[in-house]
């Protein structure tokens, strides 16, 4: 090892290349510790932020500091949150909804597939900001507007019940997606799981009918084939009764007129009187389907006024819901425990008549 160790006098000729290399790479070193302490400073300043500071502030600013094609990125994209407002009043939105609405440059309320149980008044008391109702016609026709602001700014699209209640809304997300806007859901209670308020167990339920108001030219019979298919299976049925708002008679749609009728909501006595028509025209379905059929009517389902009454149709269909919205469930085959929590509502028999609930 030593025999191959460089002469002595070579060594003033390394100590001469040692400032050469060592300069440069101290300077670096020095230069990356100098910047490291900077960011570090920087960030720690981003963790005492004060409380109103958003996380989307936050975010832009973190973002400038690991090299800003993000915070560009985030500044350019807006977000379109669809929102649940659950099936009583205004104090039924989420938390996070409610953040979700206050930070929003714009927020709408669809005003024709469900109501609340308050007035559009009450929701911007208690949001703190204007509400614009949008109607069937500005939902399907005419919400590219609110598209366009999604893009860059965030809005909110408020629903009753849950968002995806209603093909409408579904429609809508996949529309928002498509021209890159940031579609954000935020769920709540709607009648499809609130029906279990009158004690039938959800996993018992089969597939969901709407039953639409019988014109004099247009009484369909068909909405009755999924209830028929349900009850022979012993299966729970959930029945949608319709709603009319803002809706145009056959003669003005059919003369381009933009006159509407007044709201109209259909009722569970509606709803069985209906059902009834089809039993007497359809003989098919009368080995399951008769006015001694076992049903559950809900009104105002989620609200301080909720009524829950149940019993034979032909007794049913004759006791007084009150106000609206209304839904009807026609049951399967029962459990005992089912039975025993219907009956602590209010619970109709041949031997009794209909009475109001206490």
């Amino acid at each position: 090892f030593f025999s191959r160790a460089p002469p002595l006098r070579s060594a003033p000729k390394v100590a001469a290349t040692i400032p050469r290399i060592a300069t440069p790479l101290l300077l670096t070193l020095v230069l990356a510790a100098l910047k490291n302490s900077a960011s570090h400073s920087s960030l720690t300043s981003l963790r005492s932020l004060d409380p109103p500071t958003t996380r989307l502030q936050h975010n832009l600013r973190l973002s400038t500091l690991r090299g800003g094609s993000g915070a560009q990125k985030m500044a350019g994209n807006g977000v379109l949150y669809l929102i649940g407002l659950g099936l009583g009043d205004e104090k039924d939105i989420t938390v996070r909804g409610l953040e979700a609405i206050r930070r929003c440059k714009a927020v709408y309320l669809e005003a024709y597939t469900s109501i609340l149980g308050v007035e559009k008044d009450k929701l911007e008391e208690y949001y703190g900001c204007p509400v614009t109702l949008m109607d069937r016609e500005a939902v399907e026709q005419e919400c590219d507007a609110m598209l366009e602001m999604s893009k860059t700014d965030e809005v909110a699209f408020l629903v009753v019940g849950d968002v995806y209640g209603a093909t409408t809304h579904t429609d809508m997300a996949v529309r928002a997606k498509n021209m890159g806007v940031t579609v954000k859901v935020i769920h709540n209670a709607s009648i499809m799981n609130a029906c279990a308020a009158c004690g039938l167990q959800l996993y018992n339920f089969g597939q969901t009918v709407s039953i639409c108001f019988f014109t004099d030219n247009w009484r369909p019979y068909s909405f009755v084939d999924k209830l028929v298919f349900n009850m022979r299976n012993n299966l729970h049925t959930l029945c949608l009764v319709d709603i009319k708002v803002k809706e145009q008679s056959e003669e003005n749609m059919a003369r381009g007129r933009k006159i509407y009728e007044p709201p109209r909501f259909m009722t569970v006595n509606q709803a069985l009187e209906q059902i009834m028509e089809c039993v007497e025209n359809r003989e098919d379905i009368r080995d399951v389907l008769s006015a001694d059929t076992f049903c559950v009517g809900m009104a105002r389902v989620g609200q301080e006024t909720q009524v829950i009454a149940s019993g034979p149709l032909k007794l049913l269909k004759d006791y007084d819901f009150g106000p609206p919205l209304h839904s009807l469930v026609i049951p399967g085959e029962m459990h005992y425990l089912e039975e025993e929590m219907l009956k602590t509502f209010v619970y109709l028999t041949d031997d009794a008549k209909p009475t109001a609930e206490a």
